[in-house]
């Protein structure tokens, strides 16, 4: 299972992940105690727990909900937000921002797929790597 975390200054929108890459559970939370109550209610609900944490994955690296995720002893990966813009117009349909549900399904799929090398091949996650823009080659 994993987490990805759309922020926004007044709130942040919320997708779990199975390992299929099926959207799981959904949600806007405040950026708040209430939401971040309802994050770790979401997370519980999916399998969360002190030993077995469910990743997530935001697009900043700062912030009171990163903190106090942090402060819990969840892994937490920041992902840089042009890394997620880039990947969103290459996978979405509609090239919309709007697209959230779209987008973290996306980001989630995406990191999935990252940490599944990584355990494969043993390398350690690295962000830079990870969500690298790829670099359009000139046909010959």
């Amino acid at each position: 299972m994993y987490c990805g975390i759309d922020w926004a200054e007044r709130h942040h929108d919320i997708a779990l992940i199975d390992e299929r890459g099926q959207l799981v559970a959904k949600a806007r939370i405040g950026d708040d105690v209430d939401g971040y109550t309802t994050l770790v209610e979401m997370l519980a609900a999916a399998g969360d727990s002190a030993g077995q944490s469910i990743p997530v994955a935001i697009v900043t690296p700062r912030g009171l909900l990163v903190a106090a995720l942090r402060a819990s002893g969840r892994r937490v990966y920041s992902i840089n937000p042009m890394a997620v813009a880039r990947y969103r117009e290459r996978y979405s349909v509609s090239r919309k921002k709007s697209d959230h549900p779209a987008a973290l399904r996306n980001l989630s799929n995406r990191l999935l797929g990252c940490l599944h090398h990584c355990l494969v091949t043993g390398q350690r996650y690295d962000p830079a790597k990870a969500f690298a823009a790829r670099q359009a080659t000139a046909a010959a």
